[in-house]
C-alpha cells in the first residue's frame, strides 16, 4: 500500500483505497511551490534551484511524460516515484542479519583491496545486487509459520528492507584513511604504543564526519537541488526490483540483459583481450614516437594523456562514477578542464618548465636532481631523516631538495587554485544554499540558544505534525522529504548528531594523546573546524553537481598524518554518509532507522578495517616496504601517503614564495580571483553562459590526468554527452525510463566480474593465473598496452 498524500498519515495507518486514489490524481500538495527558476535569471534571485544541473527551459512544470528533463525537480519526481508505503517495516531480523553480514564482507574486502597492487572499490551497486539475492533467498527459503518463522521471515522481502541492508553495508565498505596513517606509523616510524587507542582513532575519524553531516542536513540533504545524482541509478534499481512488476517489467528486462552481457564482456578487456582497455589509432600507426606516447597513449599506468583513445572497458570508463548519471553541467565543465589539462601538460613538458624533460612525463615520485631525461634517479628520502624519523635541516642541505615532475606540479597548481576557487564560487553563486551552515552564529540565534526551551533539548522535541506544519510550504525542500513529513516519520533529533560529534571528538583527542601523536589539542580543534568548513562548501558542491574535490593534498600541507585523518578521512566519510542519507530520503526510510543502520555499519567497518590492517601489516611487512611489492600485496598507498607527508614537511624549502616551486603556493591566491570576473559579467550582463562556467571544477580537471590509466577518459565524456544531451533531449521518455537503470546494470555486471577475476586469476586468492601473451594481450615489459613507444628512462 503506497501513498502520495500530503495529509497526515501515521506509519500504522491504513490508507483507504479511495483516499489513495484521490492522492494519486496529482503528486500531492507537498510538490506545489517547486518553481524552477530558468538559468540566466539575475544572480540576485538565485536560491540554488536554478543551478544549471541541466540547461533549464523550465517554462512549465507540467507532467507531460514526453517533456524534457531539465531540472532537479524533474528528476526527483519523474525518474524516482513519488510514492511511499509507511506500512513497510524495515526493523526486521532480515535487515540486521544481512546488513551486518554484508557490512563485515564489504569492510574486510575493501581493506584487502586497499593493499592490492591495483586498488578497486566495493561499489554500492555491487552491494545492492548481493543484498537482493540474499534477501530474496531468505524470503523464499524460510517458512513463515510459527513464532520463529514469523520473526525470521515476517513478510516478502520489500524495498525498505533492501535499502536498509544496502545503506548499512555501504557505511561499512570504506577503507578508513586512519588505517593508512596507522600502517605508515607501524611500517616507517617504529609502531604506535597503544593498540586500543589505534582502533578508537579509526572509529572516531569515521563517525566524526557522520555527526557533522547530520547537523548539516538542512543544507546537504533536504533541499531538492541537493540532488546527489549518483543515487539515481541505485534508486531506480531498487524501485525496479520491488515496484509494480507490470510497470517495472521492461526496465528489469533491460537491466538483466545489460547486466549479464557486461558480466561476460568484461572478461575480455580485463583478462583475455586487455588491448581493449585503450585503443589508440595514432600509436598503432606510429609506434616509435614518445611525443605520440605522451599525447595519445594512456592504456598503461602513467603512460600519457590518452587523447582520442577509445576504450571498451567499463571498469576504466567509469572507475569513480558513471557518465550516464553525471549532470550535463558537470560534464561540460569537466570536459573543458580535460582539454585544458592536455594543453597544459604538453605545454609544461615541451617548454621544459620546471626541468620537465629531465624527468618522466607522468610520475608521482620524488626525484633526484641528477636525473637527465635518459636516467631517472629516485630521491633517497632516508638521507634526510634523523633517528627519530624527522626531517634534519643539515641532512636536507647536504642531500639537496627533491624534484617533482612537471605534470605533478601542474596538478598541484591547478588543484590548489580550484580549492580556493570553490569557496568563492559557492559564496557568489550559492550563498542562499549554504548560509544555513553558519546562521546559528548570528547574535539573535545565539541569544535563542540560551533559552531553557532550547538547551533542555531532551524535553522539547518537535512533533512530526508540528514539523510538517512548519515546513510544508518551503519551496526548496525535496518533495520526497515533504512526503515523509506528511507521513509523520519521527525525525532524528539534532542532539543525537551532536552527541555523536562530541563523543567522537573527546575519544579521538584522548586516543591521539595515548598514541603520542604530534597533533596537539588545539590542532585537533582546528582540524574539526576545517572539516566543518570543507563539508559545508565541498559537500554542497558534491551534492549539487556530482563532482567531489580531493582535499587530501591540501590537508597534508597543513599538519601531520593524523591531522589528515580527521580532516580528509572524516570529510570523505561525511560526504558518503550524506549521500546515503539522501538515498534513504529517496526511498522514504524512517530517519531514525537510517541513523541506526548507518552507525552500525560505520562501527563494523572501522573495527574490521583496523583488524585487517593489523593482520596484513604484521604478515606482509617486507612486501609492503618493497618498491614493487608483489603480484598479490602492495604498500603503494601507504608509501604515497608517507611520501606526501615527507614532501610537505619540507614545503618551506620547495614551495614557499621564492623557492623553485613557488607557483604551488601562489596558486591558492589566484584561485580566489578566478571566479569573480564571470560573476561580475552575469551581474551587469546576465546570460546563461556566465552561470554555466564553474572554475572550481575546470581547474581541478586541468590536473586530472597526472596519474593512472587515461585512455578511457575521452569515452567517459562521449557517453556522458550522448546520454545527458542527445538522449535526454531527443528521447526524454526513454531517458527517464531507462537511463539510470542502464547505468546500474553496467556497474553491476562489470564490478561482479572484476570481483570474480580478482580472486580467480589476479592473485587475490594467493595464486596469479595470467592469460598467455598474444596480440591482444601483449607483453607489457616490451611495450605499452596500446603499442605506444616506451620511455627508455622508465624501464632502465
Amino acid at each position: 500500500m503506497s501513498t502520495r498524500r500530503a495529509a497526515f498519515v501515521r506509519s500504522d495507518t491504513v490508507v483507504p483505497p479511495e483516499d489513495r486514489a484521490r492522492g494519486d490524481e496529482k503528486r500531492g500538495d507537498h510538490v506545489k511551490g517547486l518553481d524552477a527558476t530558468p538559468i540566466g535569471e539575475p544572480f540576485g534571485k538565485s536560491s540554488g534551484t536554478d543551478l544549471p544541473l541541466y540547461e533549464v527551459d523550465a517554462s512549465s512544470q507540467d507532467e507531460d511524460p514526453s517533456a524534457i528533463v531539465t531540472t532537479a525537480e524533474d528528476l526527483v519526481t519523474r525518474v524516482i516515484d513519488l510514492e511511499d508505503d509507511p506500512s513497510q517495516n524495515p526493523w526486521t531480523f532480515r535487515v540486521f542479519f544481512l546488513g551486518i553480514g554484508l557490512s563485515c564482507f564489504g569492510s574486510v574486502l575493501q581493506e584487502i583491496f586497499y593493499f592490492k597492487p591495483q586498488t578497486i572499490f566495493v561499489s554500492v551497486v555491487f552491494l545492492t545486487v548481493l543484498g537482493y539475492i540474499l534477501g530474496e533467498a531468505m524470503s523464499i527459503a524460510i517458512p513463515r509459520k510459527g513464532t520463529i518463522g514469523r520473526f525470521l521471515n515476517p513478510f516478502p522481502f520489500h524495498m525498505k528492507e533492501h535499502a536498509s541492508i544496502t545503506l548499512m553495508a555501504s557505511a561499512a565498505s570504506q577503507a578508513a584513511l586512519a588505517t593508512e596513517a596507522l600502517a605508515a606509523q607501524e611500517l616507517y616510524y617504529g609502531g604506535y604504543p597503544n593498540k586500543a587507542a589505534g582502533i578508537f582513532v579509526v572509529i572516531t575519524s569515521q563517525l566524526l564526519g557522520f555527526g557533522l553531516a547530520g547537523l548539516f542536513r538542512e543544507v546537504l540533504v533536504y533541499p531538492t537541488h541537493m540532488l546527489w545524482p549518483m543515487n539515481l541509478p541505485i534508486t531506480s534499481l531498487l524501485e525496479s526490483l520491488h515496484g509494480d512488476k507490470t510497470v517495472a517489467k521492461q526496465r528489469l528486462k533491460l537491466f538483466y540483459v545489460i547486466f549479464f552481457i557486461f558480466l561476460v564482456w568484461e572478461l575480455f578487456p580485463e583478462y583475455i583481450f586487455p588491448v581493449l582497455e585503450g585503443v589508440s589509432i595514432f600509436c598503432l600507426a606510429h609506434q616509435d614516437s614518445l611525443v605520440f606516447t605522451n599525447l595519445f597513449g594512456g592504456a598503461s599506468g602513467n603512460e600519457g594523456i590518452g587523447l582520442l583513445s577509445v576504450s571498451f572497458d567499463w571498469n576504466y570508463i567509469a572507475p569513480f562514477g558513471s557518465p550516464l548519471w553525471l549532470p550535463l553541467y558537470t560534464l561540460v565543465n569537466e570536459f573543458i578542464g580535460y582539454l585544458g589539462c592536455a594543453i597544459f601538460f604538453m605545454g609544461l613538458y615541451y617548454s621544459n618548465t620546471f626541468r620537465a624533460q629531465d624527468f618522466p612525463f607522468l610520475a608521482q615520485e620524488l626525484f633526484d636532481g641528477t636525473s637527465n631525461g635518459t636516467v631517472y634517479n629516485i630521491y633517497n628520502q632516508s638521507l634526510i631523516l634523523n633517528s627519530e624519523y624527522e626531517i634534519d635541516p643539515d641532512l636536507l642541505t647536504a642531500a639537496g631538495t627533491p624534484f617533482l615532475t612537471a605534470s605533478y606540479l601542474g596538478y598541484l597548481i591547478t588543484s590548489n587554485m580550484g580549492f580556493t576557487a570553490t569557496f568563492i564560487h559557492m559564496l557568489l553563486w550559492n550563498y542562499d544554499d549554504i548560509k544555513k551552515g553558519w546562521q546559528w552564529l548570528e547574535p539573535s540565534n545565539l541569544k535563542k540558544l540560551m533559552q531553557p526551551r532550547v538547551w533542555k533539548f531532551w524535553k522539547n522535541q518537535e512533533s512530526p505534525e508540528g514539523r510538517y506544519e512548519r515546513k510544508q510550504n518551503d519551496p526548496k525542500l525535496d518533495p520526497h522529504y515533504k512526503l515523509m513529513m506528511s507521513n509523520l516519520y519521527k525525525e532524528v533529533p539534532l542532539w543525537w548528531w551532536g552527541a555523536v560529534l562530541l563523543c567522537c571528538w573527546a575519544v579521538g583527542l584522548g586516543s591521539l594523546y595515548a598514541l603520542k601523536s604530534t597533533l596537539p589539542w588545539w590542532g585537533f580543534l582546528v582540524s574539526t573546524i576545517l572539516l566543518a568548513i570543507f563539508l559545508l562548501f565541498f559537500g554542497a558542491q558534491y551534492g549539487i553537481t556530482g563532482f567531489v574535490f580531493n582535499i587530501q593534498p591540501i590537508c597534508q600541507t597543513l599538519a601531520d598524518m593524523y591531522f589528515t585523518c580527521f580532516t580528509f578521512n572524516s570529510f570523505s566519510q561525511a560526504t558518503l554518509l550524506a549521500r546515503d542519507l539522501k538515498l534513504a530520503q529517496y526511498v522514504h526510510l524512517p530517519p531514525r532507522h537510517t541513523f541506526t543502520v548507518q552507525v552500525i555499519g560505520a562501527l563494523i567497518g572501522a573495527v574490521l578495517n583496523w583488524v585487517m590492517m593489523i593482520s596484513i601489516v604484521d604478515n606482509q611487512r617486507e612486501i609492503l616496504l618493497g618498491i614493487d611489492g608483489s603480484n598479490i600485496w602492495s604498500g603503494q598507498n601507504v608509501q604515497q601517503f608517507n611520501t606526501l607527508a615527507i614532501s610537505w614537511s619540507i614545503a618551506k624549502d620547495i614551495f614557499s614564495v621564492g623557492a623553485k616551486y613557488q607557483w604551488v603556493t601562489i596558486a591558492y591566491l589566484l584561485g580566489f580571483i578566478v571566479p569573480i570576473p564571470f560573476w561580475l559579467m552575469n551581474r551587469y550582463f546576465p546570460h546563461p553562459f556566465w552561470r554555466y562556467v564553474n572554475f572550481s571544477i575546470i581547474l581541478w580537471q586541468m590536473g586530472y590526468l597526472f596519474v593512472g590509466i587515461n585512455a578511457a577518459v575521452g569515452m567517459f565524456y562521449l557517453l556522458g554527452f550522448i546520454a545527458q544531451w542527445y538522449v535526454r533531449k531527443r528521447y526524454p521518455q526513454f531517458f527517464v525510463k531507462y537511463n539510470y537503470i542502464t547505468s546500474a546494470a553496467l556497474d553491476g555486471g562489470t564490478q561482479i566480474m572484476v570481483f570474480i577475476l580478482t580472486f580467480a586469476v589476479f592473485g587475490g586468492s594467493g595464486v596469479e593465473r595470467p592469460f598467455p601473451h598474444w596480440a591482444g594481450n601483449p607483453d607489457k615489459s616490451l611495450h605499452n598496452l596500446d603499442y605506444c613507444a616506451v620511455d627508455p628512462g622508465v624501464t632502465s
